[in-house]
């Protein structure tokens, strides 16, 4: 697999694109997401160094590149909405499952049982993960599951009954 962390860049109108493939945050996916200056279009470029730096390379181009080369899936982490928990970046995953064949993994956003349901049924990626919800423990992996089932996605059964929340044994 690859993964690819792209960030926003916000523009004004297409032409400010200079040719990237634009999302719209003002449809049904974006949940009304603005830029700084108000904007709803933007790019997303691919980052470098953890999200600290930019590549100048839009995302839809480096997915369909890794793809062309043998990337068996993708794993895209939007760095503008790490650790935010407020759901993952739908435009993001919509047009990059428009782009690629491969399956796409989201990463990044999740922060209730209900995002990951949506971005299943928003985006039709195959897999989505989240990491600070389960390690601090806020939200249970059951819950999830549950939610995914109770929306219709198939879901893996636990091999052993859940120890989710159990205190860690006392050693002796």
């Amino acid at each position: 697999f690859v993964s690819i962390a792209p960030r926003r860049v916000w523009v004004a109108d297409a032409a400010a694109a200079e040719g990237h493939a634009l999302a719209d945050h003002a449809g049904p996916l974006g949940r009304g997401g603005r830029g700084p200056a108000g904007e709803s279009l933007c790019w997303y470029e691919c980052t470098l160094q953890g999200g600290r730096k930019g590549s100048g390379l839009d995302v839809v181009q480096v997915a369909r590149a890794v793809e062309a080369l043998g990337a068996g899936e993708l794993l895209v982490n939007c760095i503008d909405c790490d650790g935010q928990h407020a759901g993952f970046d739908l435009p993001l995953m919509a047009m990059l499952k428009a782009a690629v064949s491969i399956p796409v993994i989201a990463s990044s956003g999740a922060g209730a049982p209900e995002h990951f349901s949506e971005v299943f049924r928003s985006t039709q990626v195959e897999a989505a993960l989240a990491a600070s919800i389960f390690h601090r423990r806020t939200v249970a992996i059951s819950a999830v599951k549950e939610c995914c089932a109770t929306a219709g996605f198939a879901v893996r059964a636990a091999a052993t009954p859940s120890q989710e929340f159990a205190p860690p044994a006392e050693s002796e």
